[in-house]
């Protein structure tokens, strides 16, 4: 008999004007021992079909037709039978781990509420079940971190303690919803390797919901593909990753930066028929080769930064050490790559020369100036419309209580009080069509678009200042592998058209293959090495580079 089976299931949501189909007569069966891949895009219905297995849709949303059977029971033929499975039979790993833990309760008092809920152990025997199984996700010393709360620990142990959380009542099937998006390579492969070995040894059913087809090729044995709430097509992982049999799969394959060569430009998937919803993969060949001068335009020389916590303790003498004496130079329209882990330094150099912190030593000249150097506001003022930034997370980062048009006008204004407003009117729409967007969308507020429409502003409003140094800190991580991809090639075309100089950043390293012309690799605040590219990706000269290669997630093109 099919352990889990998903006969037919469908999702409405009732909404005022119409009606929103999630997912459309759904149909997957997973067996025991066994790591299902569920993937499409955002909207696609794979996280509604992970929160439909535990009634978790949420209002006006509806399961409105067909049937989940786990292990023989029907979830939605009693109300009372999800009850009983949730948490005891089926656990359930959220994407974020800080928003899935209690803060205001130790690790373990989280642990021993879940356990006896569903357990009849008394307090000692709880105990002694959530240190064992904070033993078995890897945590070290179990006993004392117990008692931590959830800040105390990093993102991958974080990460670590909800899936003892999803386990810690021996559940038989397992849903991981995006477990590894926010996670470091190294620490995205440990995660990873603790799901596949607690499979195995548990014999779990598992359904594993990603957008990274990385994650899927080293993970999964089996692949669904979604889209607009329909399964497209359901196979091997094998299969589907090297002879799909559908245009979209091809498509959202095609889309994946490689892993083993360099490619000019990204593959995208492109709805040219709309009426008839055909998906095609095509490629835009505006970008040429841009130039590099043999100039420095940045210089980085003996670059410190210390941050201690006598903020928030005034007798610590804590410290530590975010950069240690990194020094390197970026050429006059060169792409640079800053690569590493989570407390690596890459952002807070980012931050340093962008001036939002100031080193604790050595300095930063742009252009041969030494603006670390530079105490006055107004010179500064200058060099801050030269070099700009664009976060990681577009959401944040732009004001939700204003319109796009003055998002996007508010540094030029700054730089330029005296333009007249037809002349800022004009500018702002030529920015908005540079980027791809249209007109209208100057009178629109951000949560009017989606992720990688508002990462389109944020780098309009990046270039409203005319910067001849764009520094990216992570500006695809959130995003699907297809808007990734259009994202990557319009800042590709715009430094070809704008002769921009681009400081990457990112844990992402087939993304930074593609987009760099050098990597400098950082590791706890220390530079490991600097290399051209390609030479870096095939003859890495550091033992932590080699590492990190070897556990970035391999998936095999079918680039041509």
């Amino acid at each position: 008999m099919t352990f889990l089976k998903i006969d037919n299931l469908s999702v409405n949501y009732e909404m005022r004007r119409e009606t929103v189909y999630a997912a459309k007569k759904i149909n997957i069966n997973v067996e025991k021992g066994e790591i299902l891949g569920l993937v499409g895009e955002s909207g696609s219905g794979k996280s509604t079909v992970g929160n439909a297995i535990i009634n978790l849709i949420d209002e006006p949303g509806k399961v409105s037709g067909g049937s989940i059977i786990l292990d023989g029971t029907d979830i939605y033929e009693n109300p009372e039978n999800i009850f009983k499975l949730r948490g005891k039979k089926i656990g359930l790993i959220f994407q974020d781990p800080q928003t899935s833990l209690n803060p205001i309760l130790t690790i373990g008092e989280q642990l021993i509420e879940t356990i006896q809920t569903h357990l009849k152990l008394n307090a000692e025997e709880s105990k002694n079940k959530a240190i064992n199984l904070l033993k078995e996700v890897g945590i070290k010393d179990a006993e004392t971190r117990f008692n931590n709360y959830p800040h105390q620990f990093s993102g991958g142990m974080r990460q670590r303690v909800v899936i003892s959380l999803a386990l810690c009542c021996e559940p038989e099937l397992l849903i991981a919803d995006e477990p590894t998006t926010a996670l470091d390579v190294s620490i995205q492969s440990q995660i990873l390797d603790l799901i596949k070995r607690l499979t195995k040894e548990r014999n779990l059913a598992v359904i594993l919901i990603t957008h990274d087809m990385g994650v899927i090729s080293e993970t999964t044995s089996r692949v669904a593909v979604m889209k607009n709430g329909d399964l497209v097509e359901i196979g091997t992982t094998k299969e589907i990753l090297t002879q799909p049999k559908e245009i979209y799969t091809r498509a959202l394959i095609s889309s994946v930066p490689p892993t083993n060569k360099k490619i000019n430009r990204f593959k995208i998937i492109e709805k040219e028929n709309k009426n008839e919803g055909q998906t095609n993969i095509k490629i835009l060949n505006r970008w040429t080769k841009k130039e590099i001068i043999e100039q420095d335009l940045v210089k980085v020389k003996n670059l410190s930064k210390t941050f201690d916590d006598n903020f928030f303790t005034e007798s610590s003498k804590n410290s530590v050490m975010a950069v240690d004496d990194v020094s390197f130079a970026i050429k006059e329209g060169e792409s640079f790559g800053l690569v590493g882990e989570s407390g690596s330094g890459k952002s807070t150099i980012a931050k340093m020369i962008v001036n939002l912190y100031s080193p604790s030593a050595g300095d930063i000249d742009f252009d041969n100036v030494c603006i670390t150097k530079i105490k006055n506001n107004k010179e500064m003022m200058k060099f801050r419309k030269q070099i700009q930034m664009i976060f990681q997370d577009p959401y944040s980062s732009l004001n939700g209580r204003l319109k796009v048009k003055d998002i996007v006008s508010e540094p030029i204004k700054l730089h330029n009080p005296s333009i007249s407003s037809k002349d800022l009117d004009n500018y702002i729409y030529d920015l908005l069509e540079s980027v791809e967007l249209t007109q209208k969308s100057a009178e629109r507020y951000p949560h009017e678009f989606s992720g990688g429409q508002r990462q389109r502003i944020s780098i309009a409003r990046a270039l409203a200042t005319q910067p001849r140094l764009l520094v990216c800190d992570e500006p695809t991580s959130a995003l699907d592998v297809s808007i990734q991809a259009q994202i990557l090639n319009l800042l590709k075309d715009l430094q070809e058209q704008l002769n921009l100089t681009i400081l990457f950043i990112s844990h992402d390293l087939p993304v930074v293959r593609q987009m760099c012309d050098r990597i400098a690799v950082l590791k706890n605040g220390k530079l490991c090495e600097i290399s051209k590219t390609e030479l870096l990706f095939e003859k890495p000269s550091h033992d932590y580079t080699k590492e990190l290669l070897k556990l970035m997630p391999k998936i095999e093109s079918i680039y041509n």
